[in-house]
């Protein structure tokens, strides 16, 4: 059964585009109280379902693919650059599928403005109105306003006008950001990308017995089952070790691992794939909020997306792209790494930021324990016990010492030398991601 929160969001997703919502709307249709309404309405707009602007409401929006993440409607542009809608909500909800900086002549302008553009654009009415005869919204910079006969036309076209306190620079600068942040969201894996549905794979039921299991790891060869109640709620997990010198006739429910852990379809790859490793578990069931099973993950799934994910092209540039741009490896046997601190690697003072510092360190430890043949590794914990500031644009040499590895983990010891001069140590554990 869902709760009254999933109904309330299956119910969001219902409602056509464009529609409006509210609190009081959903808890009088749903016959929930308001604050139940509330929080889900703000878990939509989490999922990017909704939309809610100052003054205007909550918009249903069309929910995005990751592959079509970077394209953003114009309610979030509202949001994005605290804007104010002066006409044309009701087309809020629309997509926008490129924008255009209205700082040329009109006819020029023109040129390149057509139906589904964004104008951002100073207090120009000729080109408000020549825009959305084009089929272009308006975004208008400066905190100006525009004439009531270009608010009616707006209205009547169903195409937003929006008018930003902010300049036209400051204005692209923030939608350039906003886009640029969803395609490093967009290139995040999550369990939900790589997960085997509840229809593709199998589970057992408190009832089946240790018989059926036999029955079912002949048939699959899988080495582990969730196990789920009629209402298919996940209640415990089952493996070959689990069943070794039990009778075939006892339930599988008195010999399953109770509690289990389960991971979400928002948990990231990479964190679910730690957790499986830390765990020392291969199968992991995913389940909703109410517990109810969706489906599965294997180690195997895990690893091989993660190794996928490494090979592709990335869009947007973290600060761990950054940090790995700036490596290059002198070492043949011995890994030793020469790194630039860049400006954007420091704090207020100009000094590379700890951030910064570690994920350097963790990256180096990483590639040496590549080099080494033992795979992916994950950092578990680290201690700088010795720095000196470091400057921007100074030249950096890492060399990592291995000092323990086992068959799980890696103890490894960092110097860190500015020409000549020790400038840190720390020293990390990873976790080895082997199969």
């Amino acid at each position: 059964m869902s709760t009254k929160h999933e109904k309330i969001l299956q119910y969001i997703e219902s409602l056509p585009v464009g529609d409006k919502i509210s609190v009081r709307q959903i808890a009088k249709e749903m016959q929930v109280s308001e604050g139940t309404a509330y929080r889900a309405i703000k878990e939509a707009e989490n999922r990017r379902l909704v939309s809610s602007i100052e003054r205007v409401g909550t918009i249903r929006i069309e929910k995005k693919k990751k592959e079509n993440i970077e394209r953003l409607t114009f309610a979030e542009i509202v949001n994005i650059v605290d804007g104010q809608v002066l006409g044309g909500k009701d087309g809020l909800h629309k997509t926008l599928g490129k924008f255009v900086i209205g700082a040329m002549q009109l006819d020029d302008m023109m040129r390149y403005t057509d139906a589904g553009s964004l104008l951002i654009v100073g207090n120009r009415f000729k080109a408000h109105e020549n825009a959305l005869k084009a089929g272009a919204a308006v975004l208008i910079t400066g905190g100006f306003d525009t004439t009531e006969e270009n608010k009616l036309l707006a209205d009547e076209l169903e195409l937003p006008i929006i008018s930003s306190s902010y300049d036209t620079f400051t204005v692209a600068t923030m939608i350039n950001r906003a886009i640029y942040d969803q395609l490093i969201k967009k290139d995040i894996l999550l369990i939900e990308d790589i997960y085997v549905p509840i229809e593709e794979t199998y589970s057992l039921k408190t009832t089946d017995t240790i018989a059926d299991f036999h029955k079912l790891n002949l048939q699959t060869t899988h080495g582990a089952y969730p196990i789920v109640t009629a209402t298919n709620k996940l209640i415990g997990m089952i493996s070959v070790k689990d069943v070794i010198g039990k009778e075939d006739s006892e339930t599988v429910d008195k010999v399953m691992t109770k509690n289990p852990i389960s991971g979400s379809m928002k948990t990231s790859v990479a964190a679910a794939g730690h957790r499986m490793i830390w765990e020392g578990i291969d199968l992991l069931p995913i389940v909703n909020d109410d517990g109810i099973l969706q489906g599965v993950i294997s180690r195997q799934d895990v690893l091989k997306a993660l190794q996928h994910a490494q090979r592709q092209p990335q869009h947007g540039e973290t600060i761990d792209d950054l940090v790995k741009s700036e490596m290059k490896v002198m070492g043949e046997d011995d890994v030793v790494v020469e790194f630039t601190v860049t400006p954007q690697m420091t704090n207020q003072y100009g000094a590379i930021s700890y951030g910064a510092f570690t994920t350097l360190l963790s990256e180096v430890g990483s590639f040496a324990l590549k080099r080494r043949k033992r795979g992916d590794a994950v950092a578990e914990n680290m201690t700088i016990y010795f720095i000196k500031p470091v400057q921007m644009e100074s030249v950096l040499t890492v060399v990592p010492h291995i000092l323990d590895m086992s068959r799980k983990f890696v103890k490894m010891d960092f110097d860190v030398f500015n020409e000549t001069v020790l400038v840190g140590k720390a020293m990390m554990m990873f976790q080895l991601l082997e199969r």
